[in-house]
């Protein structure tokens, strides 16, 4: 940690209590000064030479003959006002990152310029700010987090910012370039150390990842934090993955684990601020940067603290351009009051939605520029047909919810296009599980749901399963025995036409 040492005379203050603190010297003291609930006993002269603010006070006890100076709104409070009153001695005093704001902004409240002397404190510790402290990485941050208690003054000052920049700056240069030590996730080894003032040490260094800051900015609290991603974003040098990768690590450092955690009274709002406030720093390409599976886990907390609805529409958006990345896992997200299902199955559906839509844009702009090519058109086709493994799968998980009405169950599976689901092994499945665990079903209605399926699309297995499933209609098990004996037929013929080819062959 960096530190600058002020003054040369020995530290002659003296401390009565919790609530008075004097000078020991030969001279009488004649100076007393309030901040807050500690009483200093000074000397005048020191400080007159010093502060235009305390010149000004005591002049104007004097005037309306008061013993003491009373200041109830100190910036740092009695620890703060004790360092500038070091500083007017000459006494020695140490500034490091952990109060260098509060002297800053108390030095500034009692006019500590060079307008009233040569070489005074606001001038030194801006020197030291801005050759030491925001030139080093964990400094800067330990300054940013002290920063909150002295607002305003810190804001006005424009420590705040300039901070915030420094760190915003550190974090875009080239991790080849980087001359300051950091934390990722270890201590870093003797070999591979990079020290403070940019000496490296001579065996060679593991590569410094791209995330390396993420862990670090993690301590500050939601609004800090907020402010140093936008500054980090704003200088449009980070990779959209590492700012997925930080927002994801500050969620899982500050988030609870638990629902009732989540809920509770104590810290709902907080929690909402905090998702709300993740939400808005998503990288802007909605396509890139954080994965299927933490946008639905942020979107399930979003849903458990109540988040704002723009919010939540945020994220449905992203997750809709990534669906073909998730699992059936991430879609499971629990329903609540006052749908009486397991599982919100009006969200999964207002996420498929979402895709289809950018799906079915994507390729009008295709044709209609005439530039899709044979890749573009197979990573096009492989996203919809695992969209629709997925959706079969999930269809099947809540088909076994007793609560989930046969209109919902059809109007999601009916959503995916044909192109998306090839074969019906999987929709059979779950028109399978849906009969078993709804045994109430009326014929029509059984009827309906089989009509969803094509059974000329069931693999062999599937349809000798169906053939012999007493739970479908007798329909659907003749179309199944009548489809699959055409296969058969086909496959005889096809087996004649290559032994007659082969027969030709031998002669």
């Amino acid at each position: 940690m960096k530190f600058m040492k002020l003054g040369s005379k020995p530290d002659a203050f003296q401390a009565e209590g919790k609530t008075v603190r004097y000078v020991s010297s030969e001279l009488a003291t004649d100076a007393i000064i309030n901040v807050g609930e500690v009483k200093f006993y000074l000397h005048k002269f020191p400080l007159l030479s010093k502060s235009n603010c305390l010149q000004k006070l005591l002049l104007k006890a004097n005037e309306e003959n008061e013993d003491e100076i009373h200041i109830a709104d100190f910036p740092g409070g009695p620890k703060a006002f004790e360092i500038c009153a070091k500083f007017c001695y000459g006494m020695t005093v140490t500034l490091n990152a952990y109060n260098v704001v509060a002297a800053r902004c108390a030095a500034e409240y009692l006019d500590m310029s060079e307008d009233v002397d040569r070489g005074n404190l606001i001038f030194k510790i801006e020197v030291f700010l801005n050759s030491s402290i925001f030139r080093s990485w964990k400094d800067s941050i330990i300054v940013l987090q002290t920063t909150k208690s002295l607002l305003p003054w810190s804001e006005d000052l424009k420590i705040l910012g300039r901070c915030i920049d420094s760190i915003a700056s550190k974090t875009s240069v080239d991790p080849a370039n980087i001359s300051w030590s950091y934390t990722y996730n270890r201590k870093l080894a003797d070999p591979d150390r990079i020290v403070e003032d940019g000496v490296k040490f001579p065996e060679k260094m593991e590569s410094i990842p791209k995330d390396w800051w993420v862990e670090d900015i993690c301590e500050l609290d939601i609004d800090l934090y907020k402010r140093v991603m936008i500054a980090v974003k704003s200088k449009g040098r980070m990779d959209g993955t590492v700012i997925g990768e930080a927002l994801k690590t500050y969620a899982v450092r500050w988030l609870p684990d638990s629902v009732d955690a989540l809920i509770s009274d104590a810290h709902t709002w907080r929690n909402k601020s905090l998702v709300e406030t993740i939400i808005c720093l998503l990288p802007s390409d909605k396509g890139v940067g954080c994965s299927s599976t933490f946008l639905l886990k942020l979107l399930k907390v979003a849903i458990l603290v109540g988040a704002d609805e723009s919010s939540r529409e945020n994220l449905i958006n992203r997750i809709s351009l990534k669906l073909h990345e998730a699992s059936l896992k991430d879609l499971l997200i629990p329903a609540r009051s006052p749908q009486s299902t397991v599982y919100d199955v009006e969200l999964v559906q207002c996420i498929l939605k979402q895709f289809l839509m950018h799906e079915k844009f994507n390729r009008d702009v295709d044709v209609e520029k005439n530039e899709k090519g044979a890749e573009n058109f197979v990573l096009e086709l492989g996203s919809l047909l695992n969209v629709g493994r997925l959706i079969d799968g999930y269809v099947a998980e809540i088909a076994r919810d007793r609560n989930l009405s046969l209109s919902s169950f059809i109007d999601l599976a009916q959503m995916i296009p044909g192109s998306a689901r090839p074969i019906h092994d999987g929709l059979y499945k779950a028109i399978d599980i849906y009969l078993k665990e709804h045994p109430s079903l009326t014929k029509v209605e059984r009827k309906k749901i089989c009509g969803l399926m094509d059974v000329k699309k069931l693999t062999m297995d599937a349809s000798m399963h169906a053939a012999q499933n007493e739970r479908l209609p007798l329909r659907t098990v003749v179309q199944v025995l009548f489809f699959e004996q055409m296969k058969n037929v086909r496959r005889q013929k096809q087996l004649k036409t290559v032994e007659h080819l082969i027969g030709r062959c031998v002669k």
